[in-house]
């Protein structure tokens, strides 16, 4: 019995023993710093979530948001349509044959530009003249007979007057000579008929301007009925397009066309990086669009150096008006939302929704008209992550980036510098010119210099990590 109890006391002391060795092994791997990757990665999550609200992260709303703005200006705003057309011929003519018969000879060249009465073909004209001298044989023939009945007539009108002869056949020989005048009149005609057709052997230009490829060779027989023609005429000096607008600009477009005020148009390639040409409104359609609301406007470009073609598609940008010093914003700022139109000002980290009324867009800026004043500053990137009342911390953005559009990429570029500065922090890179200076020092924002250099390592990658989470760019994390 004692030997059974001694046996189990030992046991008992060798857990004991196995117990407290296990306890020291876990004091001493504390010690050593070796906390689970749980720990570190709670540890953080914890900085990141803190940091984010001190720096105004993606759901920190009571913390300043990071957000790029521009500065509102005062300046003169034009008043611009843009539309689409496709260059058109001032005139078009397709130049066919006007009698039929072979093709002789061609006198054009093919793209070339062609004078108004140019002789452009031959057709063979042998035929026609035959024709010709036939009806100038006729004509000479009964102009004879016509000179011999006049004559007749004078002896007959001697003789009636001696009683000679009856008066029966004095009216005879003037009906006769009547007759023949009439068909000298006919013959006549049939001459100038004749000659009529012989000159439309030769095919002349009907107007002035480029022609177009050749539609018949040599040798064929061509005729009026052909389709196609001999060739086509484009009359690109000046050049026309046809754009449709919205019918309510067409009493401003009619009022300046009845001022005989000139409304600039510009034609611009498919991109809308190069300008083709600039020119003037010439007329409007006669009727609007029932089923778009537009109305067909027509504008003519003087087109020198023919280098608008017809049927080239052109991005079209009319000219209305041209307001006065009106308060101009960055296209980017205006947002559009339940409050209606309107834009986040930033003044002393405070933000302001001002709503606004657009008066007209010209590219990368837009007119406004509302409470707003020339120097103040409104958001043009960050604007979803903002509310009235709320704070906003400004990234400032560098003089390379800088632009005067405000456009969001621009913005974003701006936030991507920073939170490539933040990954600099990081990792605590230095300048290569500057010695152990961090690099990043000169490109994060001041206010944030002392709370990343308070931050570990890791609370500054959870930093990073949750400012790129707020749109501030794809910077990469070391």
């Amino acid at each position: 019995m004692q030997n059974k109890d001694s046996k189990r006391s030992r046991i008992w002391v060798l857990i004991a023993v196995v117990v407290a060795g296990l306890a020291l092994a876990g004091w001493w791997w504390k010690g050593r710093g070796g906390a689970s990757a749980a720990e570190r990665t709670a540890g953080a999550a914890s900085a990141a979530s803190d940091a984010g609200r001190a720096t105004g992260g993606r759901f920190g709303r009571s913390g300043s948001q990071p957000v790029s703005v521009a500065t509102v200006q005062r300046r003169d705003m034009n008043v611009i349509v843009d539309a689409i057309g496709s260059i058109a011929s001032d005139n078009m003519a397709v130049v066919r044959a006007k009698v039929g018969g072979e093709l002789k000879a061609l006198y054009f060249h093919e793209g070339q530009p062609v004078k108004a009465g140019q002789v452009l073909a031959l057709i063979d004209p042998k035929p026609y003249e035959i024709a010709r001298d036939q009806a100038l044989a006729t004509l000479a023939r009964d102009r004879a007979q016509l000179d011999n009945a006049r004559a007749d007539l004078v002896r007959y009108r001697d003789l009636v007057a001696k009683d000679a002869a009856p008066r029966q056949q004095l009216d005879t020989q003037e009906a006769l000579v009547r007759q023949l005048e009439a068909t000298l009149l006919s013959d006549q005609a049939a001459v100038d008929n004749a000659k009529l057709q012989l000159s439309y052997t030769r095919v002349t230009a009907p107007i002035a301007g480029q022609a177009g490829l050749k539609q018949a060779d040599l040798g064929n027989n061509v005729t009026p009925s052909d389709v196609n023609g001999l060739l086509s005429i484009a009359q690109t000096q000046p050049a026309a397009v046809v754009f449709a607008v919205p019918d309510v600009r067409l009493p401003r477009i009619r009022q300046q066309l009845a001022d005989k005020q000139p409304l600039a148009v510009q034609a611009w390639d498919r991109e809308r990086k190069q300008l083709l040409a600039s020119g003037r409104v010439a007329s409007t359609d006669n009727a609007i669009d029932a089923t778009t609301g537009t109305i067909k406007v027509k504008a003519l470009f003087p087109n020198l150096d023919g280098s608008l073609f017809t049927n080239q598609f052109v991005n079209v940008r009319l000219q209305l008006d041209r307001l006065k010093d009106v308060l101009v914003v960055p296209s980017a700022a205006v947002q559009r939302g339940a409050p209606g139109v309107y834009v986040y000002v930033v003044a002393d980290g405070q933000v302001a929704l001002r709503k606004l009324q657009i008066l007209t867009v010209d590219g990368d800026w837009t007119a406004v008209q509302g409470d707003l004043k020339p120097g103040e500053q409104v958001v043009t990137d960050g604007a979803d992550r903002l509310r009235d009342g709320g704070k906003a911390e400004v990234i400032k953005v560098p003089a390379a980036g800088a632009s005067g559009a405000g456009g969001r990429g621009r913005s974003h570029g701006a936030a991507a510098s920073a939170a490539s500065a933040g990954a600099s922090a990081a990792s605590g890179g230095t300048d290569a010119a500057g010695g152990d200076r961090p690099r990043w020092l000169d490109r994060v924002p001041p206010e944030m210099v002392d709370k990343l250099k308070a931050m570990s390592p890791e609370d500054r990658r959870a930093w990073l990590q949750e400012h790129r989470a707020a749109g501030a760019g794809s910077a990469p994390a070391n």
